[in-house]
């Protein structure tokens, strides 16, 4: 591993895995895959993107330096609650299922509320004010 820092990769590894049993638990919750709304997984990457731009923002601009919150927060938890592979997939089921108004919908949706939820969430992460 070389020159690897083993606490930052625990931290990613931490996030990783509470990510990963949340989008999966939000998963479950979505109810049966195309050609229907995948809500699940819509509210995962939405969620994920809502807290990525929190902590991104808070995180690089209102808070000390650390060297595993990012890690830890970033790359672990939303890295692993988002998962916008399963949305490719579930557009190439849609497609296949020949719902092709609903893929592009969901499609759109997906990209329009993670950039919203993203935005809004750094906007509000920029209001906060920071307690010496």
């Amino acid at each position: 591993m070389g020159g690897r820092d083993r606490r930052e990769l625990a931290a990613i590894f931490a996030g990783g895995a509470v990510g990963a049993v949340a989008r999966v638990e939000l998963t479950l919750l979505g109810g049966p895959g195309a050609p229907q709304w995948p809500w699940g997984t819509f509210a995962a990457n939405v969620i994920a993107c809502l807290l990525l731009g929190y902590f991104s923002s808070r995180l690089l601009e209102r808070l000390p330096l650390s060297a595993y919150r990012r890690p830890l927060l970033g790359t672990g938890l939303c890295g692993a609650l988002s998962t916008f592979s399963t949305v490719q997939v579930e557009v190439l089921k849609m497609l296949d299922a020949h719902a092709y108004g609903l893929a592009v919908g969901y499609g759109t949706a997906t990209l329009a509320a993670g950039y919203g939820a993203t935005h809004l969430s750094s906007a509000f992460a920029r209001r906060v004010k920071v307690i010496a």
